[in-house]
């Protein structure tokens, strides 16, 4: 958060010229004028990170002329050419992706002037952040992760792409690009003036994404050497190598977990894994299908879904149970040896009566 020292603004338009000496020049990020979105916003907060433009006058027009004298201009202008600066989307022309940029990388979404930002001073800009060096292949991870987490989404909506074919079953009315919307003014204000707005947004937007930066630096990526070392040692705790175990609790395993089986060409897929919760009592969860379903690759049988503590053990044959979530997903036992057990049980079913596998 040491950076945010940087939203020190200064608009051509509401201040007096700063008193420059013969050898300072201040640069300039010019933007579009009027209604902001989210890519413009959260571009310009990129830029500022960046010791080239800490200190840089972001100039909110669309005179051809004023965006000519800028350093660097962000979605307008109706030019992309990294060569000279320039990166809007908006032309008829553009069709470029991350992967048509760089196409060793997979995402296909059309970008905007975030993505376009991100893409080309990405690793400086994270390498300022977080003090790691450009070649730091966690730096890599980091760089991945944030625009497929972050960017990709903001590119998406200013671009008007939706997220899947079909009507949605419900709204999502909070995501960042739509903060950032409520933060112009209403149709009827009787102030139509965007600045105030502008500086509010790109502190939102700032903080979130320092904020998420912060989350995989410090979180998220020590967790993949614990996914790892468990994958690894996954035949210790059984035999059948379909069970993890992770001695402390809240470990963010699942994303970890798939790329990992691919990197590590793990050949039976992680069914369980195992953790102790913040009580000392032992967890038993299903591994999902993938990261965005509640389908399991396999889930705790069904005769003990909604069963609890005696009951359970009497029902299960394994003492020590506490419970069986309703849907199945996750179960809880007083010690490490029962909520393996209650993976075991599970596998052998399976075994015995293969239709009965995911739910």
């Amino acid at each position: 958060a040491s950076v945010l020292f940087l939203f020190s603004w200064k608009f051509m338009s509401t201040e007096p010229k700063r008193i420059r000496t013969e050898n300072m020049t201040i640069k300039k990020i010019g933007t579009h004028n009027g209604s902001f979105h989210c890519d413009e916003v959260l571009a310009c907060f990129f830029l500022r990170q960046l010791p080239e433009y800490a200190d840089a006058e972001i100039v909110r027009t669309r005179d051809a002329a004023l965006l000519a004298e800028c350093d660097i201009v962000v979605d307008v202008g109706g030019e992309f050419d990294s060569k000279r600066h320039r990166y809007d989307h908006h032309q008829r022309t553009f069709k470029d992706s991350f992967q048509s940029l760089c196409p060793e990388r997979p995402w296909v979404t059309k970008l905007s002037s975030a993505g376009l930002v991100y893409l080309h001073f990405g690793r400086r800009l994270l390498a300022q952040l977080t003090q790691m060096n450009e070649s730091d292949r966690q730096l890599e991870m980091l760089y991945d992760k944030l625009y497929e987490n972050f960017v990709e989404e903001v590119d998406a909506i200013d671009n008007g792409i939706s997220q899947y074919d079909g009507e949605a079953r419900y709204a999502v009315s909070s995501t960042l690009s739509a903060r950032v919307a409520h933060l112009n003014p209403r149709w009827n204000s009787k102030s139509q003036d965007t600045e105030e707005g502008f500086r509010k947004a790109m502190k939102m937007v700032g903080d979130e994404f320092l904020d998420r930066l912060d989350y995989y630096k410090s979180s998220w990526l020590p967790a993949r050497a614990v996914v790892e070392q468990a994958i690894k040692e996954r035949h210790q705790v059984d035999p059948s190598g379909e069970v993890l175990l992770f001695s402390e609790g809240g470990c963010p395993w699942k994303e970890h977990l798939f790329t990992l089986e691919k990197e590590l060409n793990v050949e039976t897929p992680i069914k369980f894994v195992l953790y102790p919760d913040q009580n000392g009592q032992w967890r038993v969860q299903c591994v999902p299908a993938g990261l965005n379903t509640f389908q399991n690759r396999l889930s705790l049988p069904e005769e003990w879904r909604g069963v609890r503590d005696q009951a359970l053990s009497e029902l299960s044959g394994i003492k020590d149970c506490i419970f069986v979530h309703a849907g199945g997903f996750i179960g809880g036992n007083k010690t490490q040896e029962g909520a393996l057990e209650m993976a075991r049980r599970t596998l052998q079913a399976a075994a015995q009566s293969p239709a009965n596998g995911s739910s």
